[in-house]
């Protein structure tokens, strides 16, 4: 049994959480790089917490320079096991409104500009993002946000794009209608297939702002109306959070689903074979291995 530590990612107005106990904003060193922004560090409800704000506080990174490799390293080094990504997105359904929340638990990664792992030439690892939420962590968030009154849908498919523009009439419809798509955004990829090879669990709690571009009713995305969404859905969300640790504890067994072993037989490189550099920079991410 090992100590539960909540990371939180927030998203387009989540910049910070309420009620932390003991707050402190921390610069964390990665070998990544720098992450987003400084990582808040408290407890909530007794329960240990890192808040890093995904943008940077002001919003200063769009979704392709987010620093995503960075941002898991910086978490995993300070102790979390457990992560929940909340962010902004459209939906292609109409039962699923703006306002609503979904607990996403399938990806479609069709970003491009991104670095999107953290072994490569040196040490070559491949590890398994069939299932790439764990299901323990996001049925907390589904209970949390449940308990909060929010309209919420467990499970769906999130198409990730590249960004920064919103999508056109003619993929929006594909994505939908052809691909069997359920929500679109930006950041969760390669953040979930990233948490994977860090093993950490991870849950991503997607706030609807709008239709995207294929509503007949609604037209193309308008921004305004997506920023007014937006902070009524960061209220709900901070809601959400501070559920969580009521919902997790503070003491924490092995994930049932193996998210906290997922490189167990992930690493292919011999060892006298391994670059001694990229080792180093794998401290924190495959320590447990390595």
């Amino acid at each position: 049994m090992s100590e539960t530590m909540i990371g939180i990612i927030g998203g387009s107005g989540i910049y910070e959480i309420d009620g932390l106990e003991g707050a402190d904003w921390q610069a964390v060193n990665s070998p990544w790089g720098a992450p987003s922004d400084d990582i808040l560090v408290g407890t909530l409800e007794g329960v240990k917490m890192a808040f890093l704000p995904r943008h940077g506080r002001g919003h200063v990174h769009s979704p392709t320079t987010v620093p995503y490799r960075a941002n898991i390293d910086a978490l995993k080094r300070l102790g979390v096991t457990d992560v929940i990504s909340v962010s902004a997105c459209g939906s292609f359904r109409e039962d699923m409104a703006p306002g609503d929340f979904v607990v996403v638990d399938q990806f479609i990664d069709r970003t491009f500009a991104r670095e999107k792992s953290f072994f490569g030439t040196g040490c070559v690892a491949h590890v398994s993002v069939a299932h790439p939420t764990c299901p323990r962590l996001s049925a907390a968030c589904v209970d949390a946000a449940s308990a909060e009154g929010i309209a919420v849908h467990n499970g769906g498919t999130y198409l990730a794009m590249e960004g920064p523009q919103f999508s056109s009439l003619a993929e929006s419809k594909m994505y939908r209608e052809v691909w069997g798509c359920d929500v679109i955004g930006m950041t969760n990829m390669p953040e979930a297939k990233l948490a994977r090879e860090a093993e950490l669990c991870y849950a991503s709690v997607a706030m609807i702002t709008d239709y995207d571009s294929w509503h007949p009713d609604h037209g193309e995305v308008d921004v305004t109306e997506i920023i007014k969404t937006l902070m009524g859905n960061a209220d709900k969300a901070r809601g959400l959070v501070k559920r969580l640790p009521g919902l997790l504890g503070g003491d924490r067994d092995p994930c049932p689903h193996g998210c906290d072993r997922a490189l167990e037989y992930a690493i292919l490189t011999a060892p006298d074979k391994r670059d001694p550099d990229l080792m180093a920079k794998l401290d924190a991410v495959a320590g447990r291995l390595l």
